[in-house]
């Protein structure tokens, strides 16, 4: 660009303004430089007013693109050594010791023992030169075991040894991946677990709730811990209590159930044990239900120890689980078909779970060998269900009684026993508040 007409500051202001919405680029950093040198010395810039000043500045920035602060250092350059010339001072790089050859052999290396160590590899980058003499290896068979892990995130090496392998599912060949299908047939159980809380690092009863899928006959149970050896013989007295041969079992894929106890406990009784599927949250809805409306209304959600489980078993075994299949209404769906075509259920009709088994055309071949109607009608209707869920009341509120209790004297004992340690430390000296 040809410049030499513009001579006075005024020229430049005026220019400034014309092209305001333009845009220059120049062939080189030195060429700008030697320009900016020009016009420094043209307009006496050095001798001008802080207004000239400011123009000029306006107009180099213009005209090479470089920020003001940039623009500053090299008028200050100018003015300290009289000519702006460019850096030619490089920064100092250390010559690569290993080549793309020397790390296209530890790729390989790699590859050929499963990625070991840093270590682990040196060795055998050592060992490959000075017992097989293979001469491609003299640089390598010095390298540290540090430097193998930088030669390892260089991009050559992250290109060539990179690879996904997708998560594996956990195989267990206990239980059937599947969701139980009981075509209206009572017999095919939904299982799951409660756990009655922590306190202090201490684990609280577990609730087992058992309950059918089609006629919602609901088995509760508790037990002190979920394994095997306190599962076994509660899951053996649940399934004798309900009046129907059981055909199926459901969980999820806890280990409390999917084990071997439990797959041998089931086959004993030839009972298919199935387990809920992968991204289907639903297959154990209803027992899910169940866990709040029944397990967290009756019992809450405080802790329990542990060693109340066979007294909150035996509430259980002799008041709540009649209550629940003798004299509680359950809702259940009946499926109705709007005029879109779309499938709605609507819990329109409410009965116990007992007269839901006996309203099944064929219940009496659900029975198990022994069992009669006669012999169930006589629990059934012993008494009113408002005289039922009173004696359950009751004998709830003694087993929370008789917990309260102990546990209060378990507190006192605490305290007491804080106290003693307390006064002791006092007495002897050694006690800082």
């Amino acid at each position: 660009m040809n410049d030499s007409h513009m001579v006075t500051i005024t020229q430049i202001r005026e220019f400034s303004k014309v092209a305001k919405d333009i845009t220059f680029q120049g062939a080189s950093r030195k060429e700008k430089y030697e320009w900016i040198e020009m016009i420094i010395n043209k307009f006496r810039y050095f001798s001008c007013s802080k207004k000239d000043k400011s123009a000029v500045k306006q107009y180099i920035t213009r005209m090479t693109g470089y920020s003001d602060a940039q623009l500053t250092r090299l008028i200050a350059k100018k003015r300290k050594c009289g000519k702006i010339l460019a850096d030619t001072t490089r920064h100092y790089h250390f010559s690569r010791k290993y080549t793309p050859e020397d790390i296209g052999r530890l790729i390989e290396t790699d590859k050929v023992h499963n990625h070991l160590s840093g270590p682990a590899t040196k060795k055998i980058l050592e060992r490959e030169y000075a017992i097989f003499r293979k001469e491609e290896f003299i640089r390598l068979k010095d390298i540290s075991s540090s430097h193998i892990y930088n030669l390892r995130e260089t991009r050559q090496y992250q290109s060539n040894t990179r690879f996904f392998v997708k998560t594996r599912p956990v195989k267990n060949n206990i239980g059937e991946r599947t969701k139980p299908e009981p075509e209206g047939k009572p017999g095919y159980l939904r299982v799951d677990t409660v756990h009655q809380g922590d306190l202090e690092k201490e684990k609280g009863v577990y609730h087992i709730n058992l309950i059918d899928e089609v006629i919602q006959w609901e088995i509760l149970g508790s037990v002190e811990r979920i394994s095997e050896h306190y599962l076994e013989p509660l899951l053996e007295d649940a399934l004798e209590q309900f009046p129907f041969d059981i055909l199926g079992f459901h969980s999820d894929n806890g280990s409390e159930y999917i084990n071997k106890v439990v797959a041998a406990l089931l086959n004993k009784l030839l009972i298919r044990q199935t387990k809920s599927r992968a991204r289907h949250c639903n297959d154990n809805a209803l027992v899910e239900g169940k866990n709040g409306s029944i397990i967290r209304k009756h019992i809450g959600y405080q802790y329990i120890p542990q060693r109340y489980a066979s007294l909150i078993n035996e509430f259980y075994k002799n008041h709540l689980n009649v209550y629940l299949n003798y004299h509680r209404p359950c809702g259940f769906a009946t499926k109705k078909i709007d005029g879109k075509g779309k499938e709605k259920k609507v819990y329109n009709v409410y009965r116990t779970p007992y007269e839901a088994l006996k309203s099944h055309p064929r219940a009496k071949e659900f029975l198990k060998k022994g069992n009669s109607f006669e012999i169930l009608d006589k629990i059934a209707y012993q008494q009113s269900d408002n005289e039922f869920a009173a004696a359950t009341q009751k004998a709830k509120d003694e087993l929370f009684a008789a917990i309260g209790k102990d546990k209060n004297n378990l507190d006192n004992n605490h305290y007491l026993l804080q106290f003693q340690t307390a006064f002791t430390r006092l007495i002897s000296g050694s006690y800082v508040d």
